[in-house]
Formats: C-alpha cells, sequence, structure tokens
C-alpha cells in the first residue's frame, strides 16, 4: 500500500480520556477511519504509516463516522506513536 491511500484511509486520530487510558493500559490506538475500508486496509494504512506491526483492529461504525482501534504487537508501544504524532 502506497502512502497517500493509507493517508485517505486514515482520517485523525481519535484523542478522548478514553483513548488515553487505552493507550497506556492496552497498547490499542484509536483512529477515524474512511467509512469504505476494510480491517485489512486499516491494518495495512496503520503499519505503513506508523511504522509498527498491527495485532488486531476493531472497527466501530456510529452517525459520526467510522472509528477503528489498533492493538499493537508487543514489541510497540502506543505511547511511541502519539509522542510522534504530538498529542502527548
Amino acid at each position: 500500500m502506497d502512502r497517500e491511500r493509507a493517508f485517505r484511509i486514515i482520517r485523525t486520530p481519535l484523542v478522548t480520556e478514553k483513548t488515553y487510558l487505552m493507550i497506556e493500559k492496552e497498547n490499542k490506538l484509536a483512529f477515524m477511519v474512511d467509512r469504505g475500508a476494510s480491517k485489512g486496509d486499516i491494518k495495512s494504512a496503520v503499519e505503513v504509516l506508523f511504522d509498527v506491526k498491527v495485532e488486531r483492529v476493531n472497527v466501530l461504525n456510529t452517525p459520526v463516522g467510522r472509528k477503528a482501534y489498533v492493538k499493537l504487537s508487543p514489541e510497540y508501544r502506543a505511547v511511541d506513536v502519539v509522542s510522534k504524532l504530538g498529542l502527548v
């Protein structure tokens, strides 16, 4: 997957109290994603954009849009990714 397509899939990171707890305790990241993206697309996009290995992707459709909760492999830390994004 190329970076341009990955940027179209991953819209924006979610920043809430709940997501900060998920980052710290569960090694998960949360993003708003394109409605047409599959779990495989989301996994590939996160791996390309942030140079990490994804273990699992959960997707939630809401009236506002589609949310993806991405669990990283144990050798990668969600806190490091968030700090690169400048959210912490």
